[in-house]
């Protein structure tokens, strides 16, 4: 096979990908990826010994955050990119290895992770195609499903740590366990008893990456607010945004003021809709399309410049490629990257001046959709929730966070909405919400019956949500609430907040379409037996099997 890779619900026969990636991804692509992380082991492994010693450089801790990031699925199209970044974690290594030197010490692993070197482009490619940097190098079957769900849970954090950084909230902490678990994964000694345990423990500092975006967010941009959010469009020009990155939400809001440029939100961006940092810009309009995967239609219709600030990017059309432009860790090959300025900014006016020169959007809906339910927004009506629950008139909540995907099998979330009793509520965030959050699911004493947090590190709000639940009802585990997991999942993020869930103690939580296949029969069986894990069947067998719970 020409690559293996299997981070992604949408793999290849549920097994792989191993010609070409379902996402699109070349095989050349794929493998410097995998040399990536490879290298990231190796940087990893030298940077524990320098932190044992007292070295540390804030350089190092970006770089390992910001390369994960680049390989989370549907992030980084460029192999040049790659090239570049391992070509900088070769050299990272070498001088961590030298202040180590410096500071009499030894270095005292000779893996290949720390020994080996490339000079050219040429030389990294031969490497990434070797057997040693493949996933399949770890022949053990269990031994591999451990470490690559602790490696995709590790990915899941880097992207949640991007975002605070950029905001200036850093942690050394989650730093530090980063590349710790990035060094054990590559030691043979560890059995799966302690690859257990390590992925555990990846789930416990996922929650405080969760926390610690969730701090920069809404200190830098206030609590998200319950709000009425325009799908429709105007008739000037405008520049859609999408992905993840609240700053630089705000700087293109910025910039744009006052140019006769509209600003639109874009799949995971919606939720930015909600902050009241970003109400007072009368250009900022709404939200126009859909999930990630409905780019390749939404984008034609937008007729303006599109600003993808992080993963998921679909490899773009002719069409519209020439009105795409990236930043941060994502990048097209071919498609104008917008890079940070050393004061930390980024200059949009490129984007600006293109604008200005298209079409307004095409129309491709009307109305409004309501969300803004975080944690914060949810603790206001915490009494009405409550006495609604006792009086019988809300008889159970669903957590329906997650990915959306392009599988015909997701259409499962739309039906299994609509068959949800009315005297129930679904808690969501991440973009599986489009699957139903403009559908007509009505309200329930004024309570929508759709919750929506925001985006998928916003999953934080509905973990304090349960939280805030359990001990309105003076109850000792959120496992005796009347709520259920039904959760869809895609990539590397919800990975991480799935690993956190079970660090917290939840209990019998639904993932589908598919289970992932990186989970060999015997971790599923594990997770099954100590968890309750489980998969989807048919929305009435499921909906039964979740409305027959126990209630409070």
């Amino acid at each position: 096979m020409s690559m293996f890779c299997y981070q992604c619900q949408e793999t290849s026969k549920g097994t792989g990908c191993t010609i070409v990636g379902v996402c699109g991804k070349k095989d050349d692509l794929a493998n410097m990826q995998d040399l990536l992380i490879y290298t990231l082991k190796g940087v990893a492994i030298v940077n524990n010994m320098a932190r044992e010693i007292g070295i540390n450089q804030n350089k190092t801790d970006r770089y390992i955050v910001n390369s994960l990031f680049m390989t989370i699925t549907n992030a980084n199209w460029d192999k040049n990119e790659f090239f570049k970044t391992v070509s900088e974690g070769l050299k990272l290594r070498e001088e961590i290895i030298a202040a180590i030197v410096a500071a009499g010490h030894t270095v005292n692993n000779d893996s290949d992770f720390v020994t080996w070197s490339a000079e050219t482009n040429e030389q990294l490619e031969i490497k990434s195609a070797s057997q040693e940097v493949s996933i399949l190098a770890t022949r053990d079957e269990d031994i591999r499903s451990l470490r690559e769900l602790v490696t995709y849970g590790l990915k899941g954090m880097a992207a949640y740590l991007k975002h605070a950084e950029a905001l200036a909230y850093e942690n050394e902490e989650l730093n530090a366990f980063m590349q710790k678990a990035l060094s054990l994964i590559t030691d043979d000694s560890l059995g799966l008893e302690q690859l257990i345990e390590l992925s555990m423990e990846c789930g416990k500092y996922g929650v405080h990456a969760m926390e610690l975006l969730d701090t920069a967010n809404t200190s830098t941009y206030g609590h998200p607010e319950m709000t009425k959010v325009n799908i429709g469009v105007r008739q000037n020009p405008g520049i859609l945004i999408s992905g993840h990155d609240l700053k630089d939400m705000e700087q293109l809001l910025k910039q744009t003021e006052g140019t006769g440029v509209d600003v639109y939100t874009h799949s995971e961006m919606l939720p930015a809709n909600y902050y009241p940092a970003f109400k007072k810009y009368d250009h900022f309009v709404g939200n126009y399309g859909n999930a990630w995967w409905e780019q390749t239609r939404e984008f034609e219709s937008f007729n303006g410049p599109i600003l993808m600030t992080t993963n998921c990017i679909v490899p773009p059309k002719d069409s519209y490629k020439g009105r795409m432009y990236t930043t941060g860790a994502t990048a097209v090959e071919g498609v104008t990257y917008i890079p940070k300025n050393e004061d930390g900014t980024k200059d949009f006016s490129v984007m600006i001046e293109h604008a200005k020169k298209c079409q307004p959007p095409v129309e491709i809906e009307k109305g409004e959709i309501i969300g803004g339910f975080a944690h914060n927004q949810v603790a206001q009506v915490a009494d009405q929730v409550v006495e609604a629950v006792k009086n019988g008139d809300i008889k159970r909540f669903f957590v329906m966070a997650g990915c959306d995907g392009r599988h015909k099998s997701r259409t499962y979330y739309s039906d299994f909405a609509e068959e949800l009793p009315k005297d129930t509520i679904i808690l969501t965030a991440g973009c599986a919400k489009y699957r139903y959050n403009k559908l007509e699911l009505g309200d329930i004493n004024g309570i929508p019956r759709v919750l929506d947090a925001g985006q998928c590190n916003d999953s934080y709000s509905l973990v304090m949500t349960a939280l805030k639940l359990k001990d309105a009802f003076g109850l000792e585990s959120v496992n005796e609430l009347p709520l259920s997991y039904n959760i869809a999942w895609y990539e590397q993020k919800a990975v991480i907040v799935f690993l956190s869930l079970l660090y917290l103690g939840v209990k019998n939580i639904h993932v589908g379409p598919t289970l992932p296949a990186f989970l060999s029969p015997n971790v599923t069986n594990y997770l099954v037996e100590n968890f309750g894990v489980g998969g989807i069947s048919t929305t009435t067998e499921d909906v039964e099997m979740f409305m027959n719970g126990a209630l409070v």
